[in-house]
């Protein structure tokens, strides 16, 4: 189909506001554009939640994972695809009240839905078949913080030590530090100022004196260190006369409560809030993943929001650098979460993703029908606004400052009394969307969405979405696990061998370079193994060894002894120690030590959907000037037709002058020869006419062959960039395990002695 192409997302077609009817062309939205934002505001009935999945389902399909924040409920339906379009598909999910309003009796709401969406997709020239390819694109999950109804989520896990540029950014780190220390006296009703409330300076001092030597803190720690400080001092006042512990013990008595309650216990279950993990499976396929907080209160909300935010940002500063697309952010009715006058904890993680996001990549996408509610100065960042039908005067107000705010920040002019009135013309799903990187606004009705708009889901039918969890095993430390196989392969009784020498520990540490230069890897790592021997007479048995602490003191090994066991350890060391790395023959590029596969291929997919945009960019620039030549021919052909076809009528006009001169010259008088010149200038007439007739056909001929040829030229285009996927995709398979061994003569043995014990 002409909407199905490389790197664009199909939203629906243009539409004229002076007919009130769509065009044929359709409106493809550059995925690119998406990296520089896009907000969606709409009121109730606009049709706003409707195009923002239809965004969602585009972005699926071009491989585009999605993080979505639904506080309302109604994303969910992006879990109802039906390929097959079955009454029986639709029957659990229809809503019985929306067939009592229209009068359709319930047994029969399932059939009208189902050839309602049949018939809705078929006028938009899609199908069954594409919403399988939705399905087949990427994975659709529902996640519930605080809930078992959907996937739960252990949000408390937020308390985490944050590692890499999180932990080495100082604005980042300072801000999850009062975003957290905000959005948990939040869950307990206290409004509180970073500046000016003591208890948020004491959350905040516990948690960075924590996170500072890389300590995690569960909520039970974060409780007992508000009792008893691991500090002295705030700022240069003794905590006593800053925060008395009675007053201490209050703070602490509330959180206690909190962690005491009976419905908490869901909040530290379920799966970690891992940005990466939630937006991408295990094996690597793109993940559509909606934390649907409609059943929390508004403080729940906000602690959820702001920790999700800030997680996102942290796993955000980890990625590579990037223009093109490589996720979506997109959160759902943010009233409330990024006003204009106050500071809530969701509002400087947003601000600061809306600032930097386009860096690496991620493209957040906000939604309102609320526009008077939202700082449009921080909403300037955003390079697409779509726009729909609103509400009050207010409103508009509010959307064209917005506008004009966006349209400064990129340089361009702002025409605010077309702005205007195009604004008054919008009906129901139709919308204005003003895009920095267009020549000018273009209005569009969206298309109709593949997913089932029913509206919010209820808590059992989210169930019924949710995957079953899977058991989760109890989580032991290596050592552990190792020491509970020893015991239990260990029989109950084992009498002692006669005259067994005493068994001694033996504990070696060694450093190893791993150098390869195909991969460009040099790296050098530290290891130390322990295992016994009987006696001074055998040889250690590293086969047998496990790892051990590298810092154990103990007596060295006899100096006849220790140059062989040394020799032995080298050599054990060189054939058992390894680095393994995924290496792309396609790219050029290899992991780096420790990346898993899956995120080796992950980086990949970026590499590749890189490559394929400036390809994609490079095609149409090729083929730019051919295009513009035939598209001036086909604006001349036009031209002429026209101009032909005007000359045409006025031939005729004259003709029929000329015709009925003659003829009334013949009725009325005038003699002979003056009838005979009438009717003589009429013949001559007809014949320019006729000849007029003929140049309107051959100019029409003439636009017909120019529109041929550009449609062709641009068939070829796509074609091309059509082609360019397979191409890329058969690079992803192109993988290799590159296994990188130690020498011998790179690797130092530090120490080896007997542990005491």
């Amino acid at each position: 189909m002409d909407f199905e192409k490389l790197g664009v997302f199909y939203l629906g077609r243009h539409y004229d506001l002076d007919t009130r009817q769509q065009k044929p062309e359709p409106l493809l939205y550059d995925s690119r554009d998406l990296v520089t934002h896009a907000v969606c505001v709409g009121m109730t009935g606009s049709g706003k939640t409707g195009l923002c999945i239809s965004l969602l389902e585009e972005a699926a399909i071009d491989g585009i994972p999605a993080l979505i924040i639904d506080p309302k409920g109604d994303l969910s339906n992006l879990l109802l695809t039906f390929p097959d379009l079955r009454p029986e598909d639709f029957a659990p999910w229809v809503n019985l009240d929306d067939a009592a309003r229209k009068g359709i009796p319930a047994a029969d709401f399932p059939r009208q839905q189902a050839e309602l969406w049949a018939s809705g997709l078929a006028k938009w020239g899609q199908s069954g078949e594409r919403i399988r390819m939705l399905r087949n694109a990427a994975e659709f999950a529902i996640y519930t913080p605080g809930s078992n109804a959907g996937i739960p989520v252990c949000v408390l896990r937020s308390f985490d030590a944050p590692t890499g540029a999180a932990a080495e950014d100082r604005e980042l780190y300072t801000e999850r530090i009062q975003a957290t220390a905000t959005s948990l006296l939040g869950l307990l009703g206290i409004e509180a100022d970073p500046i000016q409330s003591r208890e948020h300076i004491l959350l905040s001092n516990i948690l960075d004196a924590a996170w500072r030597d890389g300590a995690s803190l569960e909520l039970g720690q974060l409780i007992q260190q508000v009792q008893t400080p691991p500090f002295e001092r705030v700022g240069v006042l003794e905590l006593e006369t800053f925060y008395p512990s009675k007053d201490r013990m209050r703070l602490a008595m509330q959180l206690n409560n909190l962690l005491a309650s009976p419905g908490f216990s869901q909040w530290m279950e379920g799966v970690p809030l891992d940005i990466g993990n939630l937006l991408y499976t295990p094996q690597g396929k793109p993940r559509v993943a909606i934390l649907s907080i409609a059943h929390l209160s508004d403080a729940e909300r906000m602690f959820v929001v702001s920790l999700v935010l800030n997680n996102t940002l942290a796993w955000m500063r980890q990625q590579a650098g990037t223009t093109s697309l490589r996720a979506i952010l997109y959160m759902d009715e943010i009233f409330g979460y990024f006003p204009p006058v106050s500071n809530p904890p969701s509002k400087m993680p947003l601000l600061t993703l809306l600032k930097q996001a386009r860096a690496f990549g991620l493209g957040v996408v906000l939604a309102t029908q609320n526009p008077v509610d939202l700082d449009y100065k921080g909403l300037s960042n955003a390079g697409t606004w779509f726009i729909g039908r609103l509400q009050t005067e207010r409103d508009k107000e509010r959307v064209l400052e917005g506008l004009e705010g966006a349209s400064t920040a990129a340089g361009g002019k702002f025409d605010r009394g077309r702005m205007e009135q195009t604004l008054a013309g919008l009906g129901s799903r139709v919308f204005l969307m003003n895009n920095v990187h267009d020549d000018a606004p273009t209005v569009f009705e969206t298309r109709w969405a593949m997913s089932y708009l029913r509206g919010p889901l209820t808590r059992q039918q989210i169930k019924q979405l949710a995957p079953a969890p899977a058991a989760t095993a109890t989580a032991v430390t290596a050592s552990g696990a190792v020491a509970a196989t020893v015991a239990a392969a260990a029989p109950a009784t084992r009498p002692a061998p006669a005259a067994e020498p005493a068994e001694k520990l033996v504990v070696a540490v060694a450093t190893l370079r791993f150098s390869d230069t195909k991969t460009r890897i040099d790296e050098e790592r530290t290891v130390a193994f322990a295992t016994t021997i009987a006696g001074n007479t055998n040889l250690p048995k590293w086969d047998e060894s496990e790892e051990a602490e590298e810092n154990a003191e103990g007596d060295a090994v006899p100096a006849n002894l220790l140059t062989k066991w040394q020799r032995e350890y080298v050599t054990w060391l060189a054939n058992n120690q390894t680095v393994e790395v995924f290496r792309s023959t396609k790219y050029k590029v290899n992991s780096q030590p420790g990346e898993s596969e899956r995120d080796f291929r992950l980086h990949l997919q970026q590499l590749a959907r890189e490559e394929r945009d400036r390809e994609v960019t490079r095609l149409r620039a090729k083929y730019a000037p051919k295009i513009a030549v035939l598209e001036d021919r086909a604006h001349r052909a036009e031209a002429a037709v026209q101009r032909e076809q005007e000359q045409a009528s006025q031939q005729k006009m004259s003709m029929g002058v000329d015709i009925a001169k003659g003829v009334l010259g013949m009725l009325f008088g005038g003699g002979k020869k003056s009838s005979l010149g009438g009717l003589g200038t009429a013949a001559k007439s007809y014949g320019r006419s006729k000849q007029q007739a003929s140049d309107v056909d051959l100019a029409a001929a003439n636009l017909d062959r120019v529109k041929e040829q550009l449609a062709e030229l641009r068939a070829e285009l796509e074609a091309e960039v059509a082609s360019l996927q397979a191409a890329f995709d058969g690079g992803l398979d192109d993988v290799e395990t590159v296994v990188i061994r130690p020498k011998k003569t790179a690797i130092q043995v530090k120490s080896m002695v007997f542990a005491r014990s």
